[in-house]
């Protein structure tokens, strides 16, 4: 794992009430507190090259880091950053291995991981590490020998214009989930966002027979949303949030693969991290597809960051890991 230091920015103060992200953020090393979030890298564009994209996101990851840094705390906590996996060669498959590796240690750490990509390929290294950790099998069983019946109930919430469901020769950025639900059909797989005109006829067929809920963008006003997230929530013991960055209006999100032309308010998208973080369910959450090439402004990282902020200081507040001076 490799990436170079970028938490900075300003400093006002060191006590409590000046912090801001980038004070607050050491480097990971086993054995730190248990509950704490720790920020992960993938940097990959293997996926994205694959699935015909435009190219950029492997530089996602410190993009996401330099937004967030500056961003001011509402109370101390403690995070952790582990560093970036990077895709080098075109060996998807294989840093996909090593991202699962590195999170399954986390999760087995009772660590709270939050994977900064990449293209949405990071969507299944992710689910590697969540399918490889004990927090699926049975207390006291190894994950590998633990009966299937007795795994909790694992989901995946996707936000994004895609369904990923497509059937390539090769993994790529658009296969993760069909990958997953293929591999795996004891997951439940759920998607807000999508697009219409994005998605052909078959990739509707392909999410009927697999079995997958899905929200239109042109449905998500804020009760519907409200509704379908907590029907999902219902069903699970734990689970993995997944946001491509593309489900949002291109205005706010310029800097993704596939910009979108109509996209789901960011309100609505914060709205349902609050609700999956109360949920006291999220283990794992990735953000995908953040291409600094693209962004106008810097706008698609400062507001992935928004969100990532959002998502973590709630963790911590309901975990009660936020360090309190």
């Amino acid at each position: 794992m490799t990436s170079e230091w970028a938490w900075t920015g300003r400093v006002d103060g060191t006590d409590p009430e000046h912090l801001r992200w980038h004070q607050v953020v050491t480097a990971y090393r086993p054995g730190g507190d248990p509950g704490a979030c720790v920020f992960v890298g993938f940097a990959s564009d293997e996926g994205v090259r694959r699935n015909q994209g435009r190219q950029g996101a492997a530089d996602g990851p410190d993009a996401l880091r330099r937004a967030l840094s500056p961003m001011a705390l509402p109370a101390p906590l403690r995070a952790f950053d582990a560093g970036t996996i990077t895709v080098t060669d075109r060996r998807l498959e294989e840093g996909q291995r090593r991202l699962g590796t590195t999170l399954s240690a986390l999760l087995d750490a009772d660590a709270f991981p939050v994977v900064f990509g990449g293209g949405h390929e990071v969507a299944y290294g992710s689910y590697l590490g969540l399918a490889n950790s004990t927090l699926t099998a049975p207390r006291g069983v190894a994950p590998s020998t633990a009966p299937s019946r007795s795994k909790p109930t694992v989901g995946i919430l996707n936000l994004d214009a895609h369904f990923d469901l497509r059937c390539d020769r090769l993994p790529s950025s658009g296969t993760p989930f069909r990958q997953i639900l293929e591999a795996d059909d004891t997951v439940r797989y759920a998607v807000i966002g999508i697009s219409q005109p994005s998605n052909t006829a078959a990739l509707f067929d392909t999410a009927h027979r697999l079995g997958v809920r899905y929200l239109l963008d042109d449905d998500c006003d804020p009760a519907r949303v409200t509704t379908f997230v907590d029907e999902f929530l219902a069903g699970l013991d734990l689970l993995h949030l997944t946001i491509d960055l593309d489900v949002l209006p291109a205005a706010i999100a310029p800097g993704v693969s596939a910009p979108a032309a109509y996209g789901v308010a960011p309100a609505v998208i914060q709205s349902v991290c609050d609700r999956v973080t109360a949920s006291g369910k999220l283990v794992t959450a990735d953000v995908a597809e953040l291409n600094p090439v693209f962004d106008i402004d810097h706008r698609t990282a400062r507001t992935a960051a928004r969100l990532v902020h959002r998502l973590v200081t709630r963790h911590e507040n309901r975990c009660g890991t936020a360090v309190r001076k």
